[in-house]
């Protein structure tokens, strides 16, 4: 007994010693790097501030098919309380989150707030953490080709230095639509809830998806990565914080799955129990437009969807099933009250 408690030790030894040693490589790589971030005001809390998130989703939630019953990823200490602001994904409908990187014991974590308006997630660690927070920037202020750092930490600390190619609105298969995104490049692989650092050291992005599109070189696509950008979080802050949510009521949402191709949505996936399921909307279809108003892409179905009132609102789409294009009202619901939340939210 005496011996494995002893191996217990070294090994947990070893791992702090593992995780000091590639903290200061980064530290090291960083100070070298040819990189407009370097050598001003970056420092060692803009990287230890940079934490693993690991969270279990129960097998019946509405999400763990598509996103898997284990999550890691990336979350970033934003306050002196342990406040962390990751990717909502990594924590939606989840049973158990846990912070690590930030010394030799895994920190549970209590989820706060999940928006789906922005992607962003909150969550709360149970003891203060031992790190200094990142300070939030001013995302708006950022320009085309203006250098920046990614730093992310899921399963060891990592940092790969991006230019900003593009900043345009995204409208994601979800029922998302950001109007000004942030897009990078070269692709950070674990994007995650990675942290998007200026050259001040502060926060200006939480990191989303990978993009194949992400800017254009000479006609050609250029893949990168997309970032929420750090200034829809400040508006909204304080009701995430007292309500887990924004105070405003929810968007009308469907349960559509859909991509566009050349301007058309296609309809990919149908959620179960979902309003557009109990329509009769099936994959495959295309949906036209909205009370006979045709649309254009996603962005342009998502506004005029939610610009027709709150969630629960009867929305008319005219879907082209087959050869046949057909009238279908579905009964609109918040996307809060299907998922399995907490309840206060």
């Amino acid at each position: 007994m005496h011996s494995s408690r002893c191996r217990c030790r070294r090994q947990s030894g070893q791992r702090s010693i593992l995780a000091a040693a590639r903290l200061m490589s980064i530290l090291a790589l960083l100070a070298i790097l040819p990189h407009p971030v370097v050598g001003q005001n970056l420092g060692e809390d803009s990287v230890r501030g940079v934490v693993q998130v690991d969270a279990v989703i129960p097998g019946d939630a509405r999400s763990a098919s598509s996103l898997g019953t284990e999550r890691v990823g990336t979350g970033v200490v934003i306050d002196h309380a342990g406040l962390v602001l990751t990717i909502g994904y990594l924590i939606l409908e989840a049973s158990e989150v846990t912070i690590s990187g930030t010394g030799r014991d895994a920190v549970p974590a209590t989820i706060l707030a999940y928006d789906h308006e922005s992607g962003f997630g909150l969550i709360r660690a149970s003891r203060p953490l031992d790190v200094a927070p990142v300070g939030l920037g001013n995302s708006t202020a950022l320009q085309p080709m203006q250098p920046l750092l990614v730093v992310s930490h899921a399963g060891e600390l990592d940092a790969t230095g991006v230019y900003l190619v593009d900043r345009r609105e995204f409208a994601g298969y979800w029922e998302y639509l950001l109007e000004d995104a942030l897009f990078t490049s070269p692709p950070h692989a674990k994007f995650g809830g990675a942290a998007l650092i200026d050259q001040e050291g502060r926060l200006v992005g939480i990191g989303s998806l990978f993009v194949n599109d992400a800017g254009r070189d000479a006609g050609r696509q250029v893949p990168g990565n997309m970032f929420v950008p750090i200034d829809g979080l400040k508006a909204i802050m304080g009701d995430l914080l007292s309500r887990g949510r924004r105070a405003e009521p929810g968007r009308p949402w469907l349960g559509l799955t859909m991509e566009e191709h050349r301007g058309r949505v296609i309809v990919t996936r149908v959620s179960p129990d979902g309003p557009a399921e109990a329509a009769g909307i099936e994959p495959n279809d295309m949906i036209l437009g909205v009370d006979g108003v045709p649309v254009q892409g996603l962005g342009d179905l998502y506004r005029k969807l939610w610009s027709r009132g709150e969630a629960g609102v009867a929305v008319p789409l005219d879907v082209l099933q087959g050869i046949e294009v057909k009238p279908v009202t579905v009964e609109s619901t918040d996307r809060y009250r299907y998922l399995r939340l907490d309840p206060s939210f």
